[in-house]
């Protein structure tokens, strides 16, 4: 069981990290059909 203790950190930073990427990628997202909905008006 020593080995899903040691790895439990790892996998929370992955999943943060995981979720990081997530939030970054809808925002970018977001920004650009904003822009471009807005630059079609």
């Amino acid at each position: 069981m020593d080995d899903m203790d040691s790895l439990l950190p790892l996998e929370m930073f992955y999943i943060g990290l995981l979720v990081l990427a997530s939030l970054c990628i809808a925002f970018v997202a977001v920004t650009v059909l904003v822009k471009l909905f807005k630059g079609q008006r």
